[in-house]
């Protein structure tokens, strides 16, 4: 199976954008990937909306595969593995949790068709190219979706495997794709499967000042220390969000927190034989950038220990930017 130990995200580029055509032609480009593999990164994983390639009434977009095509291409050039992730599909948006009109994919059949018939198209483009890695969906949120989730990843599964019987696949689990629930994906129903999981623990450093979470929609700078009693009091007020936090038993913030919240979901991967993934980690450009740093340092610690591979969120802009002029003091020592 090919390796992807050290990546990154590729965010805004071909999801989680305005769908422009200036937007897919120019905000990633192939010195982009040049410049990837020359910071030594094995893999770029690639968010793709559904409707990069389809009409929301279905109808494909055939041209606009030219933009993946490049992707795998580009990475094939410059040594790079490429994870084509679904970011978004017809029917589910990780953004549209507790909206079951516009979520409806797990008690739609005809958004399951098209969700399975993306697979179908994209596994047969992409079964020969060795450096290519499919990703069934990004972050499913509700605990209720547990169960049919595991049932279309079956579907999903066999679909791809008619066309690509050796390609690699991944998927998650609930919650945002939590490491908490690994321990309730199906198991592997083929050989190179990969779980995979998110690491944005503890919210309330990670995400701190972030407009789009209410409870930290504000200008209060968050350290991180290790003091749990702090972190537990102040993730009050992020709810459900919060959880993670409450629920550790560890006495500090750190690698022991890490550890501990990531025990579960190496066990379960060990058990059924799999690999264990982070597809998405970092932290905010508006946090401070030597708190920063250490973070990431305790991460990496427990992702080391394990063997985790990881892709850091994210490339560029996305308000985790790891091109941008926050991250410019950190780089050198992130790259190590």
């Amino acid at each position: 199976m090919l390796t992807l130990k050290k990546g990154i995200n590729l965010g805004g580029w071909l999801s989680q954008c305005n769908y422009t055509l200036e937007r897919y032609e120019t905000f990633i480009t192939e010195k982009d990937f040049q410049q990837i593999a020359n910071w030594k990164f094995d893999h770029v994983r690639i968010p793709f909306d559904y409707n990069l390639i389809e009409k929301d009434n279905g109808e494909l977009l055939e041209e606009n595969y030219k933009y993946l095509d490049n992707a795998v291409a580009w990475g094939k050039k410059h040594g790079l593995n490429v994870i084509l992730d679904l970011h978004k599909t017809a029917g589910y948006d990780f953004n549209d949790f507790g909206n079951q009109e516009k979520n409806n994919l797990f008690n739609n059949a005809k958004a399951q068709e098209r969700f399975l018939g993306i697979w179908d198209r994209v596994s047969k483009r992409y079964s020969q190219d060795e450096n290519v890695v499919f990703e069934l969906l990004n972050e499913v949120t509700n605990l209720e979706f547990i169960d049919p989730w595991n049932k279309l990843i079956v579907k999903a599964v066999e679909t791809i495997r008619k066309n690509a019987p050796e390609t690699p696949i991944i998927y998650g689990g609930v919650c945002w794709n939590s490491a908490s629930f690994v321990k309730d994906l199906v198991p592997p129903p083929s050989k190179n499967i990969i779980y995979t999981f998110h690491l944005y623990e503890p919210l309330l450093f990670t995400h701190q000042k972030a407009y789009w979470v209410e409870a930290l929609n504000n200008d209060r700078d968050i350290p991180y220390t290790d003091d749990m009693v702090f972190f537990r009091k102040e993730s009050l007020a992020l709810g459900y969000k919060g959880e993670n936090i409450f629920r550790a038993k560890c006495k500090k913030m750190g690698p022991e927190f890490f550890e501990e919240f990531l025990k579960e979901a190496v066990e379960t991967a060990t058990a059924h034989g799999v690999p264990l993934y982070c597809g998405e980690y970092g932290v905010i450009e508006l946090a401070n950038a030597f708190e920063t740093v250490k973070w990431f340092r305790d991460v990496h610690q427990v992702f080391d220990k394990y063997g985790i591979g990881h892709a850091l969120w994210s490339y560029k802009e996305m308000d985790f930017g790891f091109t941008g002029e926050h991250y410019k003091p950190l780089r050198d020592f992130m790259l190590k």
